[in-house]
């Protein structure tokens, strides 16, 4: 599994925008300068950004971007989720038929089981961390990830999948 460019530059430039803190604005160039994007490409993300309530922007001489409400207040799970999407969607199985109108594991399909604990166990992870998780550095981020009670992410009677 891989996470896409959106997912990765989205959530880089989300977290460059709260390192400006409260009041504090980031313009494209200095996003794609401190990041190391095309304008363009920080553009088209925080227009996504933007669209999806976690930004505002302001134009002029002392435009940019800035968070449109406080960090802790941002679920990085939201934002995952308008940046690329999930792992596993409802609809996952139909879209992935392969030639056939039906899949002919539809009925009885133990991969569909993997990938929806997958993503249940994703889910309550990323539902847990905010935006202001995300300004601490790496040390302190490492030490909050410790916390997680992996050993819980398991929906009952399912082997533990190891993180």
């Amino acid at each position: 599994m891989k996470l896409t460019s959106n997912e990765e530059y989205g959530l880089r430039c989300l977290v460059r925008i709260g390192y400006a803190g409260r009041g504090g604005s980031v313009t494209i160039p200095e996003m794609s300068q401190a990041e190391g994007v095309s304008p363009a490409y920080a553009a088209k993300i925080l227009r996504v950004l933007r669209k999806g309530g976690f930004v505002k922007a302001a134009r002029g001489k002392e435009g940019g971007y800035t968070l449109a409400r406080p960090a802790e207040e941002i679920v990085i799970g939201d934002v995952m989720d308008l940046l690329g999407g999930r792992i596993f969607e409802s609809d996952f199985c139909d879209s992935h038929s392969g030639q056939a109108a039906i899949c002919t594991r539809s009925v009885d399909c133990s991969v569909r089981s993997l990938w929806r604990g997958i993503q249940g166990a994703v889910d309550q992870v990323l539902r847990k961390v905010t935006l202001r998780d995300l300004l601490q550095n790496e040390e302190e981020m490492n030490s909050w990830v410790k916390t997680i009670p992996w050993d819980k992410l398991q929906p009952s009677g399912s082997p533990l999948i190891k993180l």
